[in-house]
């Protein structure tokens, strides 16, 4: 092992088999750690989403009452319909694979792009608000010091996620708890400790509700009521990260995925509808450099004494490095979510092919890496300002949840003659579909020349970028499968029964470096043996199946992949033989395939005293760096490593 990798092993811990299942098991989260790693981000938005929809009432804070059980019927609601998704679609991709599944392609992609945006802004708004909740407790000459500490955080969050994700979750564990047992002890307190207002606190908001509807008109009342309804979307953000790593659960998934599900939206509604009401308990104001949290708990523990000694300071201030705390825990979704997604939509050649790949540690390595640099540049447009944020976050998310429940109502609609249960659950997503879309609505209108078309523009480019690199992928297929078709009529014209040529270790050897497609593996013969006549006695074939996001999670794609990989290096290899040529084959199977194929070329180079290396590289008449990144570079990667050896390795380049 070389120095590189027992450093990188010290850093990133040691490989992991894709192949065992006691590596899927390990890496696998049940319901409880899900709750925690995914479920996070449902749960903190109690840090900020209820105070952005507090603020929007402005004086007419009698609201609140009816706003608090407003959210909390939302987030169940939600909740609820997501539970759909999470049946429908046991494989994850969540909102991103809903819309592409019952809504089209294109749906899908608007869907899968809001989603990254969405969870880009996840850790951003996340490891915003945690360094907002941390320096509420410390003076305001401390204020500068707030972007450095966000960047340290990203870039935190994203090495843990490069270890892998039950890791990242393993060490926020307490953190998450001690989030939940402080805030819904707090909240309890609050509630109980104002009981006396308990009883009027009905009552006197209707007869206020009232007495503003008469004087103001009800049309006022109502755009109010539901602009600060609007406004409060993030508090519903991340109940979707659930369904779209469905794929990262224990088995079984589908139940798994509820159960966390159920535990998130019940946890939140809880959490964000309390807090709401302390709010209006407490008759809080903001204050400059304090979140209305920190103001609250304040408010509440204003008296609580030990030994004489007033101890609340010291209670608030361990709340709020709990709610920056748990904000960080937010953050972690982002990585395990967005990750998940993006490479949902490199499948299906909406994003490039490199964000599919796994590395040692089992973790989309790529995607990760872009989340984390996605969400500094993010803090660092916005200053790391929450309201800005917000906005951006709230618009995307909810362009999600519209899509996603459009196309449950649609397939339940369309599916109700075939049973008659759909009619029943339909209501639900309905339901969901009607609050979301207006949220999206209000807020877009509300907040559009606030910053909120940034984030449309943004996702417009998105978009955009995903139909352009969609297109080269379409064309490139195309021209491949144009070739795939002619090779193959030349395979099955000239393969024949014949004998086979032993192989002799010490004679000239061509080793072909071949992907799944039969053009560029008789290319390269054909070529050498044009350029080459009559000099390599034995010919080996090799290839390495990538196990990506795909492979991975579904045990069919995997079995597919290993029969097409055999079937064709055996027809490579009766070919051979049909040309008198002495002939076998290597396989293997990973995630990085660099390292697989440089393990083979090295057993190759053993057994098989003199070896000339071939492989292939696909080009184009436009080529430059962005087609480059779309497609791998593992002949090029490969021939360096094979030159610091002493081998050969000659890149043949097939125009396509």
């Amino acid at each position: 092992m070389s120095r590189f990798e027992r450093v990188k092993r010290f850093i990133f811990g040691k490989p992991l088999d894709p192949f065992s299942k006691e590596t899927r098991k390990h890496i696998a989260l049940i319901a409880f750690f899900a709750w925690v790693g995914i479920g996070a981000d449902g749960l903190s938005s109690a840090c900020y989403g209820p105070e952005e929809a507090f603020k929007a009432l402005g004086a007419s804070t009698h609201l609140a009452i009816f706003l608090a059980f407003a959210t909390g019927i939302t987030v169940f609601l939600i909740g609820i319909a997501y539970l759909q998704v999470i049946e429908m679609f046991p494989n994850g991709g969540g909102g991103y694979r809903v819309a592409t599944t019952l809504l089209g392609p294109k749906a899908g992609l608007i869907s899968g792009c809001a989603l990254l945006i969405d969870y880009i802004l996840t850790i951003a708004i996340s490891i915003a608000s945690a360094v907002d909740a941390l320096f509420s407790v410390f003076g305001t000459e401390f204020q500068g010091y707030k972007i450095p500490v966000e960047f340290l955080l990203v870039t935190f969050l994203t090495y843990l996620n490069l270890r892998g994700m039950k890791e990242s979750v393993k060490v926020m564990m307490p953190i998450f708890l001690g989030f939940v047992i402080s805030y819904t002890g707090m909240i309890l307190y609050g509630i109980f400790n104002h009981s006396y207002g308990l009883e009027d606190i009905l009552p006197d908001a209707v007869q206020e509700t009232r007495s503003i509807g008469g004087d103001m008109g009800w049309v006022f009342v109502f755009a109010l009521f539901f602009k600060a309804f609007s406004l409060g979307g993030g508090t519903y953000t991340g109940l979707e990260a659930v369904s779209n790593s469905v794929n990262s659960l224990a088995e079984p998934r589908v139940k798994t995925g509820k159960a966390t599900m159920i535990a998130v939206a019940a946890s939140l509604a809880f959490m964000a509808a309390g807090i709401i009401l302390l709010y209006l308990l407490w008759d809080v104001h903001k204050v400059e450099g304090e979140t209305l949290n920190a103001t609250t708990f304040k408010a509440i523990t204003a008296h609580w004494q030990v030994f004489g000694h007033n101890i609340s300071i010291y209670v608030v201030t361990t709340i709020m490095f709990l709610s920056a705390a748990i904000l960080f825990v937010a953050g972690n979704t982002g990585f395990i979510a967005g990750p998940s997604v993006l490479a949902s939509m490199a499948v299906d050649r909406w994003m490039p092919h490199l964000f599919s790949a796994l590395s040692s540690r089992l973790v989309t390595k790529n995607g990760i890496l872009l989340m984390g640099i996605a969400a500094v540049l993010a803090i660092t447009v916005t200053g790391g300002q929450v309201d800005f944020l917000v906005i951006f976050y709230s618009i995307n998310v909810f362009i999600t949840f519209t899509f996603s429940l459009a196309g449950i109502c649609k397939y339940r609609i369309q599916n109700i003659r075939k049973d008659k249960k759909n009619i029943y659950r339909l209501i639900v997503p309905f339901l969901a579909l009607i609050i979301s879309s207006t949220i999206l609505t209000t807020t877009t209108i509300e907040k559009f020349l606030e910053g909120g078309w940034k984030t449309i523009l943004l996702t417009g480019i998105l978009v955009s970028l995903g139909l352009v690199i969609r297109r080269h992928y379409v064309m490139v297929q195309a021209k491949i499968e144009r070739e795939e078709s002619k090779m193959e009529r030349v395979l099955d014209r000239e393969i024949e029964k014949c004998e086979r040529p032993e192989l002799n270790p010490a004679a000239p050897t061509a080793v072909f470096l071949v992907s799944e497609t039969s053009a560029s593996g008789l290319k390269m013969i054909n070529w050498v043996e044009k350029l080459f006549p009559n000099l390599y006695k034995n010919f080996i074939f090799v290839s390495v199946g990538e196990i990506d996001t795909e492979e991975f999670v579904d045990d069919k794609m995997w079995d597919k992949l290993r029969r097409d990989t055999r079937q064709m290096l055996k027809r490579y290899v009766e070919y051979s033989h049909t040309k008198g040529f002495a002939a076998t084959y290597f396989h293997a199977y990973g995630t990085d395939v660099v390292n697989k194929l440089t393990e083979i070329t090295d057993r190759i180079s053993e057994e098989y005293s003199n070896t000339v290396f071939f492989g292939a590289k696909l080009i184009s008449d436009n080529e430059n760096f962005f087609t480059q990144m779309l497609h791998n570079q593992t002949a090029y990667i490969l021939q360096r490593r094979l030159h610091n050896k002493g081998k050969t390795l000659i890149v043949m380049p097939i125009k396509l």
